[in-house]
């Protein structure tokens, strides 16, 4: 045989098999996705979704951000099973599948740590690792405070400790324009929303979430103006993860999300003197648009958050985005496991 036909052969062999790894990896994790299982549960009159994966006798609880749904975590909750763990993750409510607030626009950060409390008592699970992203955080930090006992550890991606009130974020140091502020004027992200379909929505908040600056427009812009339609996905979120979001908000729609996390996040939850002594963990990505909010990244890196979070572990990842949970998964599941090993007894 000549050489030629011999590498010809070589890379038809290594092209093949290349394929068929992808084909069985892509094979394995779909059939992975398949063994998740959903359910709801009934907490204070809202049918809330639970999505459900593994029998260890630990449980870990995810909980999302905006636009996040539970399958910002399908990742983690496959790694968590495999670990041995119970893992769940929900949609709060007025997110997903999970019933709206009989009142979306009086719904706050308080109504999603009943959420969580409801959850746990509806499943029988008396304690569990939670694990918040984004504004999946502030709960996180409120059932810590709140209800210690039901707590083994606490873990957040993208956002150090912080409480709802009137100083949650210094939005009066960043133009009007800021997102924050732009959404959190009544019927103003309604209407920009409304201009797209639901997935356009998505794809481009998406799209500006992950980049490494703070989405900002100026006075002629609305914030869905930002991005160019042209952009394509990033490489780590898939036109199949798109329309899973999709079809989750196309169900519950923006309403409640707009009033929680942003128009509500300036009101105070009456907690004086917070310190949360569960163990804890924070995943930052550097890439994060987050970290260049005013006072976050000094906060962080000069450890004063550790005044709230004594026994806080902190953990970087260079390139990670927003969403760095979806970016970088084995990075983070890594992160997660460990942690929880450490913490499990």
């Amino acid at each position: 045989m000549s050489s030629f036909l011999i590498q010809q052969t070589h890379v038809c062999l290594s092209v093949s098999l290349c394929l068929s790894l992808t084909h069985t990896h892509t094979h394995t994790y779909t059939h992975k996705m398949e063994q998740i299982q959903h359910k709801h549960v009934q907490v204070k009159g809202l049918k809330l979704h639970v999505a459900e994966i593994g029998a260890g006798a630990k449980v870990v609880l995810f909980l999302h951000g905006f636009p996040e749904i539970w399958y910002s975590w399908r990742h983690q909750m496959i790694a968590a099973a495999h670990a041995s763990y119970r893992a769940l993750a929900i949609d709060f409510r007025g997110y997903g599948l999970s019933d709206p607030p009989l009142e979306p626009e009086k719904a706050s950060f308080l109504d999603l740590v009943d959420d969580v409390i409801g959850v746990l008592d509806s499943l029988g699970i008396s304690k569990a690792f939670l694990v918040g992203k984004d504004a999946g955080a502030i709960p996180t930090f409120l059932v810590a405070i709140l209800h210690p006992e039901r707590v083994s550890g606490v873990v957040t991606l993208g956002i150090p400790f912080m409480l709802p009130g009137p100083s949650i974020l210094q939005a009066h140091l960043l133009p009007k324009g800021f997102y924050v502020t732009r959404w959190q004027e009544p019927g103003r992200a309604e209407a920009d929303f409304g201009r797209l379909d639901v997935q356009t929505v998505i794809k481009n908040i998406y799209t500006l979430f992950s980049s490494s600056e703070i989405p900002i427009a100026s006075d002629d812009k609305e914030i869905m103006d930002l991005v160019d339609p042209s952009t394509p996905l990033p490489p780590w979120f898939s036109h199949e993860d798109l329309a899973a979001y999709a079809d989750l908000y196309k169900n519950s729609g923006f309403r409640t999300a707009l009033q929680v996390p942003y128009r509500c996040m300036n009101k105070d939850c009456g907690i004086n003197n917070p310190k949360i002594k569960a163990p804890s963990l924070l995943i930052m990505g550097e890439k994060d648009y987050c970290i260049k909010f005013p006072g976050m990244e000094d906060f962080i890196r000069s450890e004063k958050v550790k005044e709230f979070m004594p026994d806080l572990e902190i953990d970087y990842i260079p390139e990670g985005s927003h969403f760095v949970q979806e970016q970088f998964p084995e990075q983070v599941n890594q992160l997660i496991l460990s942690f929880l090993g450490k913490h499990g007894a």
